[in-house]
């Protein structure tokens, strides 16, 4: 199982998006391997543009398994944060959050956004 980050949706939500992180996302959803968290759907239906978008993102609701964001999750967040101020690095809380609940549930991310190549790392 995969965790796919807003940053890789975005690229199949948009004319334009990296051929390359398009395909990666296709084969993890072909494969059943995609999944995601409520934090990253709230980045999706925070971004909406019209009701496309609205039918694709309730067509993932339906498809996609949703890894929860427990009280655990949180506890790894919180670790998480404090370990990247530690080593003088920030991050957006929600990608803190998003590295967080990768790590709890011990799987990988799917991105397209830097931070999450320093916050997997710590």
């Amino acid at each position: 199982m995969t965790l796919v980050d807003s940053s890789s949706w975005v690229h199949c939500l948009r004319r334009g998006g990296d051929p390359k992180i398009v395909d990666r996302v296709r084969r993890l959803v072909e494969s059943g391997e995609a999944a995601w968290c409520p934090a990253i759907r709230l980045e999706l239906w925070n971004g909406v543009g019209g009701e496309t978008d609205r039918r694709i993102l309730r067509d993932f609701e339906r498809a996609l398994p949703e890894l929860p964001i427990t009280d655990e999750v949180w506890a790894a967040a919180f670790a998480l944060a404090s370990r990247c101020r530690k080593a003088g690095k920030t991050a957006p809380a929600i990608d803190v959050l998003i590295a967080g609940c990768a790590r709890h549930h011990g799987v990988e991310v799917e991105q397209d956004d830097s931070h999450f190549d320093f916050l997997m790392t710590l």
